[in-house]
C-alpha cells in the first residue's frame, strides 16, 4: 500500500515557505505522494475548510514538479466542469512531462451548487459534462492528431502537444460514491477514488464498482484508492475548526491503531492513501509525516 498525504493548500493562512517544508519532508521521508483539492469560488455559507485561503490546484501542481524530484503528484479531486476540459488536458499533460511522468489524476463531478452557478457552469450538467472531458483527456492524451466530436467540441485537422510522458497516459480515478460515478469508473476511469469511509462503506462501493466495470466488459480490477483525514493522538493539534469534519470517517487514534485500520483496507485491495492532515497545525503535520514514514507504513509491510 503506497502512502501520501493532502498538501494544506487551503483553510489557514498561506505560508508558501511552510508548504515547501512539507512537501519537501514528505519526499525526504519516503511517503508517495502528495495531493492537492479543487474549489474555486465557495459561497460563504458552505461548512467546508476550502473556504478560505485556497490556492488554485492547477497552480500548485507545477510549483510541485518543480520543488520535487521523485513523489507522486495527484489531485483528490479536480472538478472537471468548473473548467473548459481542452486547456486543462493540456496543462496536466505538461504537469506529467514536467514532473517526470509523476502525475495521478483524480477526478469527480463536484457538489456544491453555489459554485457552479458562481462559475455559470449548469449544475444539471456536471455529470455530462465530466464525461465528455474523460473522453477527451483519454484521446489528447494518446493522440497526437486526433479526430473526435463531443457535444461541445469537435476535434479534427489539429496537433496535440504536449504528449504526456507516462504511456499510455496518466491513470484517471473517479471519486463519487454513487451509482453514477460507479459507472463513470468503468467505462472511463482506470479506479476508483473513495473519500473519508469506513471499510464497510467502502467494500460496498466495492461491489458497485464491480458490478459496471463487469458490464462495461472490462478486464481485471480497477485500482482501488482512498482519501481520508488522519489525527494521530499526541500529535494532532488543531489547525482550523474541527465541527468541519463532522459527519466524515477519520483515521483516529495511535499509530497502531491507524496502522489496523489501514490494514482492512489493504486487505480490501486498497493500493493508494491520500491522508489528509490539513486539519492540524504545521509542526503537528510534519510529526504525522515522522510517523507515518518510521511506525504506520512499516506496520503495514510487515503483514
Amino acid at each position: 500500500m503506497k502512502l501520501g498525504i493532502c498538501i494544506p493548500h487551503y483553510g489557514r493562512a498561506i505560508e508558501v515557505g511552510r508548504l515547501l517544508e512539507v512537501v519537501r519532508h514528505a519526499e525526504a521521508r519516503g511517503l508517495d505522494s502528495v495531493w492537492v483539492t479543487d474549489h474555486v469560488i465557495v459561497p460563504r455559507d458552505a461548512t467546508v475548510i476550502y473556504r478560505h485561503d485556497m490556492l488554485d490546484p492547477l497552480a500548485m501542481l507545477p510549483w510541485l514538479a518543480g520543488v520535487t524530484e521523485r513523489i507522486a503528484l495527484g489531485t483528490s479531486v479536480v472538478i472537471l466542469p468548473y473548467r473548459s476540459p481542452i486547456p486543462v488536458a493540456k496543462l496536466l499533460a505538461s504537469v506529467d512531462v514536467l514532473s517526470g511522468g509523476r502525475l495521478i489524476v483524480g477526478v469527480a463531478i463536484g457538489w456544491l451548487e453555489g459554485e457552479f452557478d458562481a462559475l455559470g457552469v449548469p449544475f444539471k450538467e456536471r455529470a455530462s459534462r465530466t464525461d465528455e472531458a474523460l473522453e477527451l483527456f483519454r484521446t489528447l492524451w494518446t493522440e497526437e492528431q486526433p479526430t473526435l466530436t463531443t457535444r461541445h467540441h469537435q476535434l479534427a485537422n489539429l496537433q496535440v502537444s504536449p504528449m504526456p510522458l507516462q504511456k499510455p497516459r496518466p491513470p484517471l480515478w473517479v471519486g463519487g460514491n454513487s451509482d453514477g460515478a460507479f459507472r463513470r469508473v468503468a467505462r472511463l476511469g482506470d479506479g476508483w477514488h473513495a473519500s473519508s469511509m469506513d471499510q464497510a462503506a467502502f467494500r460496498q462501493g466495492q461491489d458497485g464498482v464491480r458490478r459496471f466495470w463487469k458490464e462495461a466488459g472490462r478486464e481485471g480490477e480497477p485500482v482501488w484508492s482512498l482519501r481520508i483525514p488522519i489525527l494521530l493522538d499526541g500529535v494532532h493539534r488543531a489547525a482550523v475548526d474541527m465541527s468541519l469534519l463532522r459527519g466524515r470517517h477519520t483515521l483516529a487514534g495511535s499509530p497502531a491503531k491507524v496502522a489496523e485500520e489501514l490494514r482492512g483496507f489493504q486487505a480490501l485491495g486498497v493500493s493508494h492513501v491520500a491522508l489528509e492532515v490539513s486539519y492540524s497545525t504545521y509542526p503537528a503535520i510534519l510529526e504525522t509525516i515522522d510517523l507515518i514514514a518510521d511506525q504506520i507504513r512499516p506496520a503495514l509491510s510487515s503483514r
